[in-house]
């Protein structure tokens, strides 16, 4: 039996390569950032995003790691697997899955929600969530190493009017990720999720004003978060220092949950 370390061994992400999935924009970028600054080699994965991608590669390839970025609708099976084949040619494998790729819009009542809308919600964030952890997850366990970080939302817990299709799916990943953890876990890999909390990204900024105001007076802190607030709990998920949790959804939110 492995005996655990008195002290893990930091945040260091030298030697791990990770595939950031709506990487190109908001929290994902933030990690694929904040990843590439610890050392880490990174995949940015966009969709229909490449000025942005192409942006945040050239500003991180002076961290040292290699720094790819692909396109790719993380709910299409085939683009999935190309990305998987991409990795393995550029970064030869990859330790860290994120799982960031995310789709906004408008707020709809469930009673004039089409069904379309419904199913792409669930496509991106459940189904995509399933298909590219699934691409990376047999070689880490072959490896008996590697680290799965899905980004679920606080509304997951607490739901919302306008966004049933958004809290299932949400919902969705999180059960996913507990269930995940325990075929994972024995194997030395590690799946957990972050639940952020309202926070200034592309997607938040797809709602009307007047919600974000209204959001903003409802939070302890008055105001809505970074996406550099969220990326540190990324880091430590994937890290050393993170080795104990199993299963955990982590949520960084301003306080507008309190469990």
């Amino acid at each position: 039996m492995t005996k655990a370390p008195p002290f893990p061994d930091g945040f260091s992400m030298e030697g791990r390569c990770a595939l950031v999935t709506g990487g190109s924009s908001g929290i994902g970028a933030a990690i694929a950032e904040l990843f590439a600054r610890h050392g880490a080699s990174v995949v940015v994965c966009h969709h229909r995003d490449g000025e942005r991608a192409r942006a945040l590669c050239s500003r991180l390839e002076g961290s040292g790691a290699g720094i790819w970025q692909f396109d790719c609708d993380v709910s299409d099976g085939d683009r999935v697997a190309s990305l998987a084949s991409f990795a393995e040619r550029t970064a030869g494998r990859v330790d860290i899955v994120v799982n960031s790729a995310g789709i906004g819009g408008a707020l709809v009542h469930f009673e004039e929600m089409q069904p379309a809308v419904w199913d792409r919600m669930l496509d991106v964030h459940l189904r995509g969530t399933m298909l590219v952890t699934r691409a990376f997850f047999a070689p880490m366990m072959a490896r008996r190493w590697g680290r799965v970080v899905n980004i679920s939302s606080q509304l997951a817990r607490k739901g919302a009017v306008g966004h049933t299709h958004y809290c299932a799916a949400k919902a969705g990943v999180e059960g996913f990720t507990r269930a995940l953890a325990h075929e994972g876990a024995p194997h030395g890999v590690l799946v957990n999720a972050i639940a952020p909390g309202p926070v200034e990204t592309p997607l938040l900024l797809s709602l009307p004003e007047e919600w974000r105001q209204n959001k903003r007076r409802e939070l302890p802190l008055g105001r809505l978060g970074g996406a550099g607030e969220i990326a540190p709990t990324a880091l430590l998920l994937a890290s050393a220092a993170g080795g104990f949790y199993v299963g955990q959804v982590l949520s960084p939110n301003g306080g507008d949950v309190m469990p």
